[in-house]
């Protein structure tokens, strides 16, 4: 039998990392043993429902260049995969339920739910849910009152006592877990499968859809595991074959606790906007409560796909740790070539006005982005985000403010000092430039160091006062590079303007 698995979220709110992990391993799975991937969208609740989150969780998946086999958007065999256009369905099957007696009409107010909520706090009464009053309802008089159109919902009967009236336990097999029991009295009390309006519930809906999409494995998160239970009285109700479960560990904070917004950036349109690469988030969530080779942390996405294994992974917590993703971000940062990494941080550059004020993608000049193309070989080894990009390269575009004579001054020397090894360094700029071409940054260095030797002076003090005049700071992206995009022309002017303030009293 063919592996199907699907990922079903509810478009209520952004896509977060918990829900792209299932998601992640879900996809990964299906690769893994040649199956399917489907995209189900469970938009049952339709208070909370807003079509800007729908196309949040596609813009999501496309950036991550995760794509189902069947879906809202590619259709399939199952269609439609959107559970607001699936009504009638439910309708159907929750009738078929009443119809074998494992489900009731229930007639209660919601004022009545209410009160019955307000007596038991007021009582401190430990008892939660519904108190069955419709469970023993004649069928007449239930087919009776809602013929008369009264307002009712549909609810499931939770069996109470097996056979030998000793209290009922639902047993059901976890993938990862093991074998499970659970006491029905445990469970939420006959809960509601179809409301008043109509409209299903999320376990109606979820597992009359995993069985008609014939989803073969449900791998999910553990908090849904509680929820279990109820879907294996569901399909026992139903007479139906359940799909293999997989509570996938949890995904924890530091601190120990569910990984939430108190973290920082849960969403993943925030991980974008902070400058994070998909590959970098996908690496690293793939790993969040999965082994794959002992030994290798850095792993492409088909690599995933071919080696990932629901034995492989593990029961315990995951821990979400942000300095890992931010090497995992740095090291995917490492390995882009020029071009790829210059259109990837642009938004970021003309966001911080590296090109100036007014200025959008498509008013820039072939030569700015020709030299912002080429400063990427500078900042590419110091930059964790996309943001740090043009961050550290806004010295190439728009002259640096000159900061104070001290500045420039090495240590154990002084001004007067500081002003003659800045003339030698600008002595040897034209050298730089032979035949008004710049030399290698290999060249440059060798230049240099042969300068540094021949007048007895440190390399280091030699070049503090350069770096500074052609930056305007001591810490800067690689000096002699930036020498060499900057062009013999703008180095003068910029060194004739800090000797000018070097030569001041």
């Amino acid at each position: 039998m063919s592996t199907r698995v699907r990922y079903a979220p509810s478009p209520t709110g952004l896509q977060h990392i918990g829900g792209i992990r299932t998601a992640l391993f879900n996809w990964l799975f299906a690769h893994s043993t040649g199956g399917k991937f489907v995209l189900r969208l469970e938009d049952t609740d339709r208070t909370r429902y807003d079509p800007a989150f729908e196309q949040n969780l596609y813009d999501t998946f496309t950036w991550l260049g995760i794509y189902w086999d069947e879906g809202p958007d590619v259709k399939g065999p199952f269609a439609p995969y959107v559970q607001s256009q699936r009504n009638e369905l439910y309708q159907k099957y929750a009738n078929e339920l009443l119809d074998k007696g494992q489900a009731y009409r229930c007639f209660c107010s919601s004022q009545r739910l209410e009160e019955i909520r307000a007596q038991r706090e007021a009582a401190k009464s430990q008892e939660t849910g519904y108190d069955r009053h419709c469970r023993n309802i004649e069928c007449e008089e239930s087919d009776r009152r809602a013929k008369s159109g009264e307002s009712f919902t549909i609810r499931l009967k939770i069996p109470l006592n097996n056979t030998d009236n000793s209290a009922a336990i639902t047993r059901f097999y976890d993938k990862l877990l093991g074998d499970i029991e659970w006491k029905n009295s445990d469970i939420n009390p006959d809960p509601v499968l179809l409301k008043s309006d109509g409209f299903p519930t999320y376990h109606l809906a979820n597992i009359v859809d995993d069985h008609l999409m014939g989803i073969t494995h449900v791998l999910r998160a553990q908090e849904w595991l509680s929820s279990t239970p109820l879907h294996a009285i569901l399909y026992k109700a139903f007479g139906w074959e359940p799909p293999v479960f997989c509570h996938l560990p949890m995904v924890m904070g530091q601190d120990g606790k569910k990984l939430s917004k108190r973290h920082g950036a849960a969403s993943v349109d925030e991980f974008r906007r902070q400058g994070y690469l998909p590959e970098a988030l996908i690496n690293y969530t793939a790993l969040l409560g999965c082994s794959y080779e002992e030994g290798k942390d850095i792993y492409t996405k088909d690599e995933l796909g071919k080696l990932f294994s629901v034995d492989k992974l593990n029961k315990a917590p995951a821990v979400f740790d942000y300095k890992k993703l931010e090497w995992y971000n740095s090291h995917y940062i490492r390995m882009k070539s020029n071009k790829e990494l210059a259109a990837l941080s642009l938004p970021w550059a003309i966001e911080q006005g590296l090109f100036g004020t007014g200025k959008d993608g498509g008013s820039l000049t072939e030569k700015e982005m020709e030299l912002y193309t080429a400063a990427m070989d500078l900042v590419r080894e110091r930059a964790n985000y996309l943001p740090d990009i043009p961050a550290k390269l806004g010295y190439l575009f728009s002259e640096p403010p000159l900061p104070q004579a001290e500045e420039f001054i090495p240590k154990k020397s002084d001004q007067k000092n500081a002003y003659a090894l800045l003339h030698m360094g600008k002595d040897m700029i034209p050298s730089f430039f032979p035949d008004g071409k710049a030399a290698s940054d290999e060249e440059i260095e060798n230049m240099v160091k042969e300068k540094a030797e021949k007048e007895s002076v440190k390399l280091g003090d030699l070049l503090m006062p350069l770096r500074v005049a052609i930056t305007g700071s001591r810490v800067s992206p690689p000096l002699f590079a930036s020498i060499r995009l900057l062009g013999e022309t703008r180095c003068l002017a910029r060194i004739n303007s800090a000797l000018t303030i070097l030569a001041g009293d």
